[in-house]
């Protein structure tokens, strides 16, 4: 039986929780979890349609592509097909990794414009740019030229209803003169126009703090990939959870990175069938971290 004097020590238990821990008052899970489709890269080119119902049994409502072009299609299947494949299995898809060295490197839209088309035809809102090639931010005035076209192809894309993002790997903190590729991008693009999506675990493999980048930028995450690493060796990856990077701390603090998309990712396996490990992952995220 509660007597009013448990009530009252409970209560002022949970309001001296509250002050020390708001958030925890309106945290909610994270339901709408998403897997990045380089996770299963050697598994979807032999049967693309069964791995996207593998997904979604696995507990995934979201997907992000990579590597689609024009003549290829998202393995083989032209982008209204593909997004039929999605819809059928419950998924979407918000953003898609493209690769954009063409338009760094000679300015030339003809890539960019057919992701474009895709990016509208699946229903996705960003265009990510995965990676970079190196050739093109050797020093600060190069980065600096990278940044300024990161501004051109955002406005090319919001003319078409979209917004530009960029993913990191580690390289972007690589010291160039007194700044890093890094520093540039996320002080150089408008952020009205050009989202950060931040891979958690190759901040944390470049010894960087994703809680510091978050509390730096506030507001410039829109997307996060959940990658955990594995405990003795850091170049490899585990499942959520299982690794040495704490993601309940991290992600406690995505509401006010701007984080709407929580995306997994997992390039390696270790002794471990992938579509279990991605099952285990998704369950980690659902049950264990609220935002």
């Amino acid at each position: 039986m509660t007597t009013r004097r448990t009530f009252l020590t409970q209560a002022g238990l949970l309001s001296a929780g509250a002050m020390l821990a708001p958030h925890l008052l309106s945290a909610k899970p994270i339901k709408n979890v998403g897997l990045q489709l380089y996770s299963l890269r050697d598994q979807l080119p032999k049967d693309v349609s069964g791995v996207i119902a593998k997904i979604a049994a696995a507990g995934y409502k979201e997907v992000e592509p990579f590597g689609y072009s024009k003549k290829a299609g998202f393995w083989g299947l032209d982008p209204k097909a593909f997004n039929s494949l999605l819809k059928a299995n419950g998924l979407t898809t918000p953003s898609g990794h493209y690769d954009m060295n063409q338009f760094f490197g000679s300015g030339k839209t003809d890539n960019l414009e057919a992701y474009i088309e895709a990016a509208n035809a699946t229903g996705q809102s960003h265009i990510i740019v995965p990676s970079i090639n190196g050739e093109f931010i050797k020093t600060v005035d190069e980065c600096k030229a990278v940044a300024d076209k990161m501004n051109k192809a955002a406005e090319i894309c919001q003319k078409s209803g979209l917004k530009l993002g960029y993913h990191n790997h580690n390289f972007e903190w690589k010291p160039i003169g007194d700044t890093t590729f890094y520093d540039t991008v996320i002080d150089n693009t408008d952020p009205k126009l050009v989202a950060m999506e931040m891979d958690i675990y190759w901040v944390v493999r470049s010894g960087k703090d994703p809680l510091e980048l978050m509390a730096k930028h506030p507001g410039r995450f829109a997307f996060v990939h959940i990658k955990d690493m594995d405990k003795t060796k850091s170049n490899l990856n585990t499942e959520i959870g299982k690794g040495s990077i704490d993601f309940v701390k991290i992600l406690s603090k995505a509401k006010e990175a701007g984080v709407k998309h929580f995306i997994v990712e997992q390039e390696n396996y270790i002794d471990i069938d992938p579509y279990v490990s991605i099952a285990e992952s998704a369950k980690y995220i659902k049950d264990k971290i609220s935002i």
